[in-house]
């Protein structure tokens, strides 16, 4: 049996169109995978390049946490903060005439060498000099007085009424072991 150039032609055709076929069956999962992996070589570069940016700037974060942890009062091992935190934030509070009607400190959380002590003021009644007075005396307190949550709700003519949550962030002295 002899075959035309055409049906050459045309079978040669057939055999290369299954043959890319089937490759491209076998190599497109493959294609995906590499896809995938370019992806994250390209995350982990810039991972590493923002890495050796911050071993660049190791000396200033150092000179700053420094700064930083010298502001930090440091208490006693033994000593009890709620009600060092509670005094300090009621005392601030009468100066302005911020009204605390019903608080509450929470558990002391340690993170490293760091505490920190929420108090969340569940009610609170002022107007809003007094309470932007009252922020700012916790915060010149000298200590890390942060107030992450505040809601502020109008009470009536110039009232305000509301809740936050202080956190209170200071360090410890190290215990001594007389052995």
């Amino acid at each position: 049996m002899k075959m035309s150039s055409r049906e050459l032609v045309l079978g040669l055709s057939t055999i290369v169109v299954v043959l890319f076929g089937v490759t491209a069956l076998l190599v497109m999962p493959k294609y995906e995978e590499l896809k995938e992996v370019r992806e994250q070589t390209k995350d982990i570069l810039h991972d590493i390049q923002m890495e050796k940016r911050l071993v660049e700037k190791r000396d200033y974060w150092e000179n700053r946490l420094t700064e930083m942890s010298q502001l930090l009062p440091t208490q006693p091992a033994d000593k009890d903060m709620d009600v060092h935190w509670l005094s300090v934030m009621d005392r601030a509070a009468s100066k302005h005439g911020v009204k605390i009607k019903k608080r509450l400190a929470g558990d002391e959380i340690q993170l490293g060498d760091v505490y920190e002590l929420p108090i969340e003021c569940k009610e609170w009644e002022a107007d809003l000099d007094s309470l932007v007075n009252f922020m700012f005396e916790l915060q010149s307190e000298g200590a890390m007085l942060d107030i992450r949550q505040l809601l502020v709700k109008p009470k009536g003519k110039g009232k305000l009424k509301g809740r936050f949550t202080l956190y209170c962030a200071y360090t410890r002295e190290k215990a001594v072991n007389n052995e």
